[in-house]
Formats: C-alpha cells, structure tokens, sequence
C-alpha cells in the first residue's frame, strides 16, 4: 500500500490537506472506489428509454467497452474489490448499484413487453454486457497473449464487432 505522503504527492497535495478530507487511507480508498463506480455507471443511466430499444443497448455496451479501453486501471481496481467480497463497497453494491439496475431491468422488461427487443433475463443481459466489455480490460493481458500481437492491436475494434453481433442477434425481435 502506498503512505499518505505517496497519495499527498500523487494528488499534489499536503499531507496535512489529505489528513483533513480523509480519516484514513481506507476512506481514501473506498472515495476513489465510490467514485470510480459512480463513473462506471454513467453509461447505464444515459440509456434513453425514449430511445430504440436495441440501438440503446448497444450504444451502452459500446461505452461500456470504451471504458475498459480508456481505464484498464480503474476497472481493475474496481473488479479486485468485488472479487474480495467489496469489504469497502459493500453497502453501495447493494444500495445504489442495485437500485440503478433494477430501474434498468424493469425499463428492458417493458420493452421485451412492447416487443421491442427478444425476452431475455433483463439483469442477466446487463451482467453479460459488464462481462464482455470489462473482460478487455480486467484480462488484458491474458487477451493480449492468446490473441497474438497482430491481432490484439485491433482488440476493441474487434470486440466491439463481436459485441454488437451477440447482442443484436439475441435481441432483435423475433418475428
């Protein structure tokens, strides 16, 4: 871990400063976290419900991807929290974080009602997207190696292909 003069020198500021805002380097931690997911979930809350249903969709799994793409670090930060049972964020998981999902689901379920897209598990559709999106950045290096270095120049072009390949054939209505 890092002391509270390497986080004063990393944000440019006094130690005192740091001392002030925060109790400890836990509430530094779990602010960043806050934060962090307070981002991630910006996408989520831009999808317009005015909007077509799979062009929505897939426009939130595009930023999703462009997220792993642009912040790698945060989003293994964020993914080695959950995966040590979220000891700092725990609460925010399943607080705001689920709140936010499921006014998303119920907005998927109307419009798999509407037939606007296929029925599917609305929560598990979005648990999918966050799994193949932020796969290319919490697994970068295991993407990188099995795709060769020709190819992992071109890992979020491809993937965004991919992406919008598996979602539209899965949610486009069927007739």
């Amino acid at each position: 871990g890092a002391t509270l003069d390497e986080i004063a020198a990393e944000a440019g500021l006094s130690k005192p400063n740091i001392i002030y805002y925060y109790d400890s380097k836990d509430a530094i931690y779990k602010d960043l976290l806050e934060s962090q997911l307070d981002s991630w979930l910006d996408p989520l809350r831009e999808i317009d419900e005015n909007g077509s249903a799979l062009d929505e969709i897939l426009t939130y799994a595009r930023r999703k991807l462009a997220m792993s793409r642009d912040m790698p670090r945060e989003s293994r930060l964020f993914a080695t929290e959950v995966i040590q049972t979220a000891p700092h964020i725990g609460p925010v998981l399943g607080g705001s974080l689920k709140e936010l999902v499921d006014e998303v689901a119920m907005l998927f379920t109307r419009w798999m009602d509407e037939g606007k897209i296929a029925r599917v598990d609305p929560h598990h559709l979005i648990f999918s997207i966050w799994a193949m999106t932020q796969h290319y950045a919490d697994f970068d290096v295991q993407v990188r190696a099995v795709l060769g270095p020709d190819k992992a120049k071109q890992r979020f072009q491809d993937a965004e292909v991919f992406i919008s390949h598996v979602l539209h054939s899965t949610l486009a209505p069927k007739a």
